[in-house]
């Protein structure tokens, strides 16, 4: 009987701590900040775009990460909009070239963690 009970001790410790650490991952995937200097040389941007790629970005993530806080019904859509709203931003900002491998990294990115 002993032997029961510990174990029933051990998997509800190991089920709360898998439920924490997904929690914890979940809103770490909303976090979309960048390293800005590597993302300029990437998309070789002038220090004019860089500045405004840069505005443009950090209202991104601000958006990114107020999405998190919401059901997953509600996220899903608030994603969406932060996402379209940043790319017709930096179509505006950025030439053809530099637009397309943006949307390329952004897509991977979106892909890698889990949100598209």
């Amino acid at each position: 009987m002993k032997k029961i009970v510990l174990t029933l001790v051990a998997l509800m410790s190991m089920t709360m701590t898998f439920a924490e650490n997904e929690g914890m991952n979940t809103t770490e995937a909303y976090n979309m900040t960048v390293n800005m200097p590597k993302l300029a040389k990437a998309l070789g941007l002038t220090m004019d775009q860089m500045e405004s790629v840069a505005e443009v970005h950090k209202t991104f993530t601000s958006e990114m990460m107020f999405a998190a806080q919401y059901g997953k019904e509600e996220r899903t859509k608030m994603v969406d909009k932060a996402v379209n709203k940043d790319l017709a931003y930096m179509h505006y900002i950025l030439n053809n070239d530099q637009y397309r491998k943006y949307v390329m990294l952004l897509n991977v990115t979106l892909i890698n963690r889990g949100l598209k």
